[in-house]
């Protein structure tokens, strides 16, 4: 497929931090295509398979972690990028490690891990991600991380926008190679941040019908899911409610990615842009939904904070998981030697460096791994009620 002019090009790139002559061939791939390679082949890629998406630590296997979460991701961004004539490789790329800097349960475990480390500069989960693939990450015997070229990186640290204020870990990766984080980003993470909305707002609704949270009558109620229960009803008359649920899902995704793209391929067209660096000077976001699909969406979103995230049976297990991680985060501050031999057996010397490597032990830890730790450290079982 021919690029458009402002789709990432790997033979364009800014190339990456470390150099690789010495590196021998890998065969015949590209710059971003190597990327996603990486990305895949990580063990923090690896780790997503264990980590909370909403429910924390499921016992359903039919319920979203954030490694299926993230290959759900992959799957609508490319199709998107297909449409739009962006490249797919760097937009996969991001997809797949955009969630890679979450700690074990979601947003649970990043609102206890900030808590613990704010004296220390807190955590940003978004932020993490740059920190794992660029230092946490070693596979390579010449550089720390993945050394990822520029593009991926820089796709990551502002996929949902210019960064004004950049947190610690940002701040001090893009000291060492500036990221333009004042710019916007390329168009293939603007899709890649998207591609990330409508995954989550319709695979949530999908996971807390199974889960029983709420009843599609509950669901019907917002607008735009109800007029694409008729669309589906209208086609499949004669078949039960329960087997059109999974067809309710794919429409919704399918009128959200057309309107995606129809609405992105105007907005591009309208602003002239001509190449990757135009969309950076661009001053806007260039992948949008209509305004009318935005409303639904935030409509959606509405629902599930009343209905899913906030149902009293999520919120006893968040706050069960963001005692799991207080606790660890307070015991190995305490005691940084208690952490396993190659996270506790050398110590920074400041207490701030030391802060910190606690935090990036505790980040990369998979929900099962921190339950774990919990019960070594305290004697006590897991607080976790049964349930998901």
């Amino acid at each position: 497929m021919l690029l458009a002019p402002y789709a990432g090009d790997p033979a364009r790139s800014r190339g990456r931090l470390h150099d690789e002559a010495n590196r021998g061939v890998r065969g015949p791939r590209d710059a971003f295509q190597r990327d996603r390679d990486r990305i895949i082949h990580s063990i923090a890629f690896r780790r997503l398979r264990h980590k909370t998406q909403v429910f924390v630590a499921p016992d359903g296997d039919h319920f979203r972690v954030r490694l299926t979460h993230s290959l759900e991701v992959a799957q609508i961004a490319r199709t998107i990028a297909r449409a739009l004539r962006l490249n797919e490789d760097l937009t996969e790329a991001l997809a797949l490690a955009h969630d890679i800097g979450h700690p074990p349960f979601g947003h649970a475990g990043e609102f206890a891990l900030q808590s613990a480390m704010e004296s220390a500069g807190g955590f940003d989960h978004n932020a993490n991600t740059i920190r794992v693939l660029t230092l946490l990450e070693m596979p390579y015997p010449d550089c720390t991380g993945l050394n990822l070229s520029w593009e991926t990186l820089e796709g990551l640290a502002k996929h949902n926008g210019p960064v004004t204020a950049p947190s610690w870990a940002l701040a001090e990766y893009d000291a060492l190679h500036p990221l333009d984080l004042n710019s916007w980003p390329s168009l293939e993470a603007q899709v890649a941040a998207l591609a990330d909305d409508i995954a989550y707002d319709n695979h949530d609704i999908d996971d807390g019908l199974r889960a029983g949270l709420f009843t599609l009558e509950d669901l019907l109620t917002v607008p735009f899911v109800a007029s694409s229960w008729d669309a589906v009803r209208s086609r499949f008359p004669q078949a039960e409610p329960k087997r059109l649920v999974l067809e309710l899902t794919r429409e919704m995704i399918g009128h959200m990615v057309n309107n995606l793209i129809s609405e992105s391929s105007d907005l591009i067209e309208r602003s002239g842009v001509q190449s990757p660096e135009d969309v950076r000077e661009a001053g806007r976001a260039l992948i949008a939904f209509s305004p009318a699909m935005l409303r639904a969406e935030h409509q959606m979103k509405a629902f599930l904070r009343a209905h899913m995230y906030r149902h009293p049976a999520v919120l006893e297990l968040t706050n069960a998981a963001q005692s799991v991680v207080g606790t660890l985060a307070e015991a190995y501050l305490a005691a940084p030697e208690r952490m396993p031999e190659e996270w506790g057996g050398e110590l920074p010397a400041g207490q701030q460096d030391r802060a910190r490597q606690v935090g990036d032990f505790i980040s990369g830890m998979t929900d099962r791994y921190a339950l774990a730790r919990y019960r070594e450290l305290t004697g006590k079982p897991s607080p976790l009620p049964d349930g998901f």
